[in-house]
């Protein structure tokens, strides 16, 4: 249970500071930034049930979360073989901006405070799981 307890914490600490030092900043919530570097890292668009299945949310949650993103422009939803999620001008401008202080957040606040080995073996061990 400690090491529960101890993997529990340092994911919300460290969560909690990267949002912060980006997505707060950039005018953000977790999930909309959540949503605009998976589409990133997926080449701009996926399937909304990709997206979901990816995230790891239900049909409910990313729909709700989609629309909210589509009425400020970041993302747009298309409906033909099911519905395919792309990022939009803005979107793409919005992650283009965010990505810098992202890594930067990412490096400051979890992976500067490893070793390379231990970075190797926390990578390791977390695609095991």
């Amino acid at each position: 249970m400690d090491l529960w307890s101890a993997f529990k914490r340092a994911h919300e600490v460290v969560r909690a500071r990267v949002i912060a030092d980006t997505a707060d900043a950039a005018g953000l919530s977790e999930p909309d930034l959540t949503i605009l570097v998976s589409l990133s890292k997926a080449g701009g668009s996926l399937r909304q049930s990709e997206l979901a299945a990816t995230l790891g949310w239900d049909r409910t949650r990313i729909s709700h979360q989609l629309t909210r993103m589509s009425r400020r422009d970041l993302i747009a939803r298309e409906r033909t073989d099911g519905v395919t999620v792309t990022l939009t001008e803005a979107g793409n401008r919005t992650i283009a901006a965010v990505h810098p202080g992202l890594e930067a957040a990412v490096r400051r606040h979890f992976t500067d405070k490893l070793s390379a080995r231990e970075t190797e073996t926390l990578a390791a061990l977390l695609r095991r799981l």
